[in-house]
């Protein structure tokens, strides 16, 4: 399969300045479903980031270990907590996302797995699954049929192993990959140096980002980022190209000023709005 080289020119024509007459209400609600005891920063991650990339209102469904957390380290959010204290165990909410990003930091006990299923049984809106919500699907693999057409996975290469199996080379994991996407009519975001996104029609090769990524946590922020793409009306595969470039992009610019070691992943929300602004068409009005 050919793969196209996403650039900035590609990446422009799928960028949409914010209109100057929205507001909060017309910018798209993401929901970030995640964390537990000891793996808050996860869920924070996501939330911070889908703040900063454009949502008009986020919300973070989390156990109730981590009210006190979000609240204080993210004031922007809206927070819901489940019954569970330390681990979610009943996915249950009345708001009406635009699109949901769900798996940092949520674990794979036995009842986060029962309300990640009940989740996936009732879920209809755009949907990113990420992190523990990954190796949850590598460990009931029918429940992946129950996933909204489109959505976007995003596993690094472990998580892939654990999801279409160990193959011989890395070109093999890839062709597999693009296969199982066609096959589950997901879109595939392959973490990686460098990353790719395949829907199982086509293939995109990213171009942006460096060693500094390589540090725990850029994965939450990825989730983040896409989820409130997808909220704001993007299209899934858009949504995907656009925030892995952007993801990448951001260490890139921080790369002189901070090096590879000193980075880590609150630098990628740090460094987005220069992101966001590198690949407008023309520079604001002042």
């Amino acid at each position: 399969m050919k793969t196209t080289r996403l650039t900035k020119s590609h990446i422009q024509k799928i960028y949409r300045p914010a209109n100057p007459k929205t507001h909060k209400g017309t910018q798209g609600h993401a929901l970030l479903i995640g964390g537990s005891y000891g793996k808050m920063g996860s869920i924070t991650l996501s939330v911070k980031a889908a703040l900063h990339s454009g949502a008009g209102l986020v919300t973070a469904f989390i156990p109730e270990c981590g009210y006190q957390i979000l609240q204080t380290v993210v004031p922007e959010a809206m927070v819901i907590t489940d019954m569970g204290h330390k681990h979610l165990s009943n996915i249950q909410y009345e708001i009406e996302p635009n699109a949901i990003g769900i798996g940092p930091g949520i674990g794979q006990e036995q009842g986060v797995q029962h309300a990640f299923h009940e989740f996936l049984r009732r879920v209809r809106k755009p949907l990113v699954v990420d992190a523990d919500g990954l190796n949850i699907l590598s460990q009931k693999k029918d429940w992946i049929s129950l996933l909204p057409k489109n959505t976007i996975l995003t596993p690094h290469p472990k998580e892939l192993s654990r999801l279409i199996g160990e193959f011989a080379s890395e070109e093999d994991s890839k062709e597999n990959a693009i296969r199982f996407a066609r096959q589950h009519k997901l879109i595939l975001v392959l973490k990686g140096a460098p990353t790719f996104i395949t829907d199982g029609n086509s293939l995109f090769q990213n171009t942006t980002g460096n060693a500094a990524l390589a540090t725990g946590g850029t994965g939450d922020v990825l989730t983040g980022i896409i989820t409130a793409l997808l909220a704001q009306g993007y299209e899934a595969l858009d949504a995907a190209k656009l925030g892995v470039y952007l993801h990448g992009l951001t260490a890139d610019l921080a790369l002189p000023e901070t090096g590879t070691e000193y980075f880590v992943a609150s630098d990628v929300i740090r460094y987005l709005g220069k992101a966001f602004l590198s690949i407008a068409k023309s520079p604001p009005r002042k």
